[in-house]
C-alpha cells in the first residue's frame, strides 16, 4: 500500500529516523523536500530521502476531452504557450538525497546542489474554488522561501514552474510570481516547465522540477520548454522580469 510507502523504504534500507508518508496532491514530493528539510535541521536525522512516487496501471489509457477541463485534447502539454490547452498524465519516481551542507562537506560527498530555504503554506478559502489555485497564496509562499534563503528576486536567474498549460493555473502562477519579482529587469529571469517533456506526474511534479534544475544547474544549461512557440498573452510577460526558456540556452 502507498499508505506504508516510506515505512517500508526505511525498513529495507534500516533507516531509523522519522518516516512519513506524505499526500498533498500535486505538492506532494516539494512537502516532503521541505520537511524532510526541517528533519534535518532540527537533528532529528542526519541524511533524509525524499520525493514522490506517481505510477498509474494500465499504461495504456486514454481521456475524454472536456471543454475547460485541465487535460489537453492534443495530448501535447503546452506550458506558458499561445495554444495552451491543458496537461496530460504522466508516469515517474523521484527520489533526492539529502544532508546538511556541512555534514556533506565533512563526508566528502558528491553535493549536486545546496538548498537555501524552503517554505510551505495554503491557500485556505481565499480562492474561487476547492481545486483552484490564488495568487495571494502563492505570492505569500513564494516571499517566505526567498526571505528563508536569503535570496532577493535580483539574484534569481530561472524559475521551474508547476506549469500545467491550464488556462487557470499557468496566469495564476505568473500573476504571483510577477508580483514578488516586480522591479527586477525585463526579461532577467528564465521560466521553464519539465511537464512539457512527459507530462503531469501528480505526487512527483515537484521532485521531477527540482531534479531538472539540479541538472541545468550541474551543466549551466538552461533546457527548452517543449512546444513552447510564443507566449500565451493571458500571461503578460512583455516587460516582464520572465521570459519563456523556448531553446537552450
Amino acid at each position: 500500500s502507498g499508505d506504508f510507502l516510506a515505512t517500508r523504504v526505511s525498513y529495507e534500507l534500516d533507516l531509523t529516523g522519522p518516516a512519513m508518508t506524505v499526500q498533498s496532491a500535486c505538492s506532494t514530493s516539494l512537502v516532503a523536500l521541505h520537511l524532510a528539510c526541517q528533519s534535518l535541521l532540527a537533528g532529528e536525522c542526519d541524511l533524509a530521502l525524499a520525493g514522490g512516487v506517481s505510477i498509474r496501471t494500465p499504461q495504456l489509457v486514454a481521456h475524454r476531452n472536456q471543454e475547460g477541463g485541465i487535460l489537453a485534447p492534443d495530448g501535447r502539454c503546452r506550458p506558458f504557450d499561445v495554444n495552451a490547452a491543458g496537461t496530460v498524465v504522466g508516469n515517474g519516481v523521484g527520489v533526492l538525497v539529502l544532508k546538511r551542507l556541512a555534514d556533506a562537506v565533512a563526508d566528502g560527498d558528491c553535493i549536486r546542489a545546496i538548498v537555501l530555504g524552503t517554505a510551505l503554506n495554503n491557500d485556505g478559502g481565499a480562492k474561487t474554488g476547492f481545486s483552484a489555485p490564488s495568487v495571494q497564496g502563492q505570492t505569500a509562499v513564494i516571499r517566505e522561501a526567498l526571505s528563508v534563503a536569503g535570496v532577493s528576486p535580483s539574484d534569481v536567474s530561472y524559475v521551474e514552474a508547476h506549469g500545467t498549460a491550464t488556462a487557470l493555473g499557468d496566469p495564476i502562477e505568473v500573476a504571483a510570481l510577477k508580483e514578488v519579482f516586480q522591479g527586477a529587469p525585463a526579461g532577467a529571469c528564465g521560466l521553464g516547465a519539465v511537464k512539457s517533456n512527459f507530462g503531469h506526474l501528480d505526487a512527483a511534479a515537484g521532485v521531477a522540477g527540482v531534479i531538472k534544475t539540479v541538472l541545468s544547474m550541474e551543466h549551466r544549461t538552461l533546457p527548452p520548454t517543449l512546444n513552447f512557440t510564443k507566449p500565451h498573452p493571458m500571461l503578460e510577460l512583455e516587460g516582464s522580469p520572465f521570459q519563456v526558456v523556448g531553446s537552450a540556452r
